[in-house]
């Protein structure tokens, strides 16, 4: 089963990006570093649920 997460950057508190994990296989929350527009730089986003 997929379930849809967001990725919300540590520094600023915003949700930039979505994505889809399987939640059997992936039980750990889901860190990255991405792309944050309004820091203009790489950061840490961690995945936060979404409404659906």
């Amino acid at each position: 089963m997929r379930i849809k997460i967001g990725l919300k950057c540590v520094e600023t508190g915003d949700i930039n990006y979505t994505t889809t994990k399987n939640s059997k296989t992936m039980t750990e929350k889901y860190e990255t570093k991405k792309y944050s527009p309004r820091l203009k730089k790489h950061t840490t986003h961690k995945e936060v649920k979404l409404k659906s």
